[in-house]
């Protein structure tokens, strides 16, 4: 379930999901909406874990190009090894776009910018922790 930090709605996300995981294109676009769902909701309570994922692959998303299924690969290359996660700062602000607005967009081509808009604007509102993202995918030779 969906944390509540941002006041979503579970059917909001429900209906992205259904969206995302029927979509036709091979690039797993549903791996970008988990990442920046994650990193918009994600609490000082949460593992540290679910933080350090979501910006791992917004960061490998938007900067490298990756798509959904290469920033799954990396996910489960990470998860393989046993380690203390890194704890990153939650900014204030964590995007101006939200999943209501992804949803609100035309399904097809509209939401699957609006879907990538989204997780640019997410990624920029963490841009302070970009190097400690790229520490971490250093230190496990994914870049």
């Amino acid at each position: 379930m969906v944390s509540s930090v941002m006041n979503i709605e579970p059917h909001i996300y429900n209906e992205l999901c259904s969206y995302t995981l029927a979509h036709a294109a091979p690039s797993f676009i549903h791996q970008h909406v988990v990442d920046a769902i994650h990193a918009q909701t994600c609490t000082a309570c949460d593992r540290p874990l679910k933080l350090a994922f979501a910006l791992v692959g917004l960061y490998l998303h938007i900067e490298k190009e990756f798509t959904g299924k290469q920033v799954q690969l990396v996910h489960t290359k990470l998860a393989r090894r046993k380690q203390s996660w890194p704890v990153f700062l939650l900014p204030q602000s964590r995007g101006a776009i939200t999943i209501k607005d992804v949803i609100a967009a035309p399904a097809g081509a509209a939401r699957d910018r609006m879907i990538h808009q989204w997780c640019l604007s997410v990624w920029e509102a963490f841009c302070d922790q970009r190097p400690a993202i790229i520490k971490l995918l250093t230190e496990h030779q994914i870049l």
